[in-house]
């Protein structure tokens, strides 16, 4: 492991670095409150011998001395010198052996004299103790060096050399020591939560790990926006790139949504793919707003486009786009309404189609799987770049089907979310059904920090429909049972024919909501409809949605076009509003 990498270690965890240094200086500091202050105190002594009336005899009494002065140091841990002190100091309720170990009892080198450091809870306690324990060392030296003739003078003695000064400050404990030394445990100890979770975190974090781990390319990065919500998450893709205007806030989506079509029209020159799949490993990793916003950006860049909302289980499509609920892909495959009939147009580009989810079926695998979805698609791709958002891989089957009949599937997986062994199982799925990974999408990519430059196991598969009758849904039927005949939908205003849900029902008697597939007439065949009417072709039914052919150039009115007067660049919202509103 070179030295680089680990700075995206230190970079990814330097918060939490910092936050246990300071944790360690801040419980050192509390543990130096809870300790007993402590005062030591100084006194020292030299040790003479002889007499200094002549040269000779201070040469031998100085040896004579330094030769006795290491004995002295035993002298001074002796109980008979700590029972002096205690009778001197009338102490009460002290041992001569614990006040032994509060003295200290030393001889600088080379030196004959003697260090006594003693230590109390108060300056006033280690001063005295200190000087009455010198004097006590200095009986008892001269007490032994005197014989047993009383009154003779020792030759050795102890004199006081300087009294002992009043401390002023404790010497345990040692605040300012301890902060160090916690601050500097605590940063140990961040270090190793930091490498530690590095080694045990498997989310994903960058590019280079997913394009090593599993060999695949990454086709887009796309950068977080917090600004997002349920409502509102599609970004403005006016063909303009301003970073100068205040106002456009979408500069970093917009332009790596642009990236991912480059990238999608150059992935294969000879043969690009019409229809793509949009899926993700488990809800919640963003492959709705992807698809969406990617669907803006190619019918931005002239591309024609058809969204399908094949996510049957939980539909987001026609509440992101505020578009007519109540019919839509289901209907189709059913074959009780038209493609016409539920095809809608969306944004200011002539470009973007929109096939809603339509009812929530029981059977939406078998739906996606039919046939007549294959033959849809075939259908749609040959007049424009078919988009679908399909369910996630790990819950549900449909993406894995719905991809084996398409030229491949774009794979959303979150950063700072997904886990390397939930994209792997959905890259698994993909490849047990027959289906190609095109690419991986990493989504809420961040914008500063790590991965800037760029719950599978604890999940139960409880990715179920949502009832007909939540009211959040677009496609609410208010007062409809499952058993009841469908209400009409609401026409769109391009269509002059008759819907024909509107006298559409289903079997109650069978199975309240069980969709089945008619056969799906070919205009090879003479285009003859289940319900005896001729069908139109492709090009008929895409005149019907309100363009004259979704491949070709749009019609443009001269006369209006005139007439109408420049206008100041619109804002992300008036863009937003004014597309909505069509």
């Amino acid at each position: 492991m070179e030295l680089r990498s680990y700075l995206p270690v230190l970079r990814a965890h330097w918060l939490a670095i910092v936050l246990i240094t300071l944790l360690g200086g801040a419980v050192a500091f509390g543990w130096t409150l809870l300790q007993p202050k402590i005062y030591s105190a100084d006194s020292s002594g030299y040790v003479t011998a002889g007499s200094n009336s002549d040269t000779g005899n201070a040469l031998v009494g100085d040896n004579l001395a330094q030769s006795k002065v290491k004995s002295y140091i035993d002298i001074g841990t002796s109980r008979a010198v700590a029972q002096s002190a205690i009778d001197e100091l009338g102490l009460t309720g002290v041992t001569p052996e614990g006040l032994v170990n509060r003295i200290t009892v030393t001889n600088p080198a080379e030196t004959v004299l003697i260090k006594v450091t003693a230590t109390g809870p108060s300056p006033t306690d280690a001063r005295d103790l200190a000087e009455a324990w010198l004097r006590g060392m200095a009986t008892q030296i001269s007490a032994i060096e005197g014989g047993s003739d009383a009154g003779t003078e020792s030759i050795v003695q102890l004199v006081a050399l300087d009294s002992a000064v009043l401390p002023t400050s404790p010497t345990s404990p040692n605040t300012r020591l301890a902060i160090g030394i916690g601050l500097l445990a605590g940063l140990v100890l961040g270090l190793v939560y930091a490498f530690i979770r590095h080694a045990l975190d498997r989310r994903i974090r960058t590019v280079e790990a997913v394009e090593r781990e599993f060999e695949v390319s990454v086709v887009g990065s796309i950068p977080v926006d917090k600004r997002f919500t349920d409502e509102d998450r599609l970004v403005a893709m006016d063909g303009a790139t301003d970073y100068s205007r205040d106002d456009d806030d979408d500069v970093a989506v917009a332009e790596s949504l642009r990236e991912l079509r480059t990238n999608l029209q150059y992935m294969n020159v000879d043969n690009p793919p019409r229809v793509i799949v949009v899926t993700s490993p488990l809800p919640g990793d963003g492959k709705s707003t992807t698809i969406a916003n990617l669907a803006i950006a190619l019918a931005a860049g002239g591309q024609a486009v058809v969204l399908v909302d094949a996510d049957l289980r939980r539909p987001t499509v026609s509440k992101t786009f505020n578009l007519v609920g109540g019919a839509g892909l289901t209907e189709v495959l059913a074959g009780r309404s038209d493609v016409a009939d539920v095809l809608q147009p969306w944004g200011t580009s002539g470009k973007l189609l929109i096939l809603a989810a339509g009812k929530t079926p029981p059977n939406p695998s078998e739906l996606l799987g039919s046939e007549r979805m294959h033959t849809l698609l075939q259908e749609l791709s040959e007049h424009a770049v078919v988009l679908i958002d399909a369910p996630p891989l790990i819950p549900v089957t449909d993406a894995a089907i719905l991809t084996h009949n398409t030229d491949g599937a774009l794979v959303v997986a979150s950063i700072g979310k997904t886990t390397f062994e939930a994209l792997s199982k959905a890259l698994q799925n993909l490849e047990r059904a027959n289906g190609q990974a095109l690419g991986i999408i990493l989504n809420r990519v961040p914008r500063r920090g790590v991965g800037s430059n760029y719950g599978y196991y604890g999940y139960k598969g409880d990715y179920r429909s949502r009832p007909d009758s939540e009211p959040d849904h677009a496609d609410h039927l208010s007062g409809a049972s499952p058993s009841a005949d469908i209400e009409p939908a609401v026409t769109p205003p391009h269509s002059s024919q008759t819907n024909p849900i509107a006298a559409a029902s289903i079997d109650a008697a069978a199975n309240p909501l069980l969709v089945t597939l008619p056969p799906l007439p070919h205009p090879a065949d003479g285009g003859t409809a289940a319900d005896g009417s001729s069908a139109s072709t492709f090009d008929d039914i895409l005149a019907g949605a309100g363009i004259d052919q979704i491949s070709g150039s749009e019609t443009v009115d001269t006369d209006a076009s005139q007439e109408e007067k420049p206008r100041p660049a619109a804002t992300r919202r008036e863009l937003r509003s004014r597309a909505r509103g069509l």
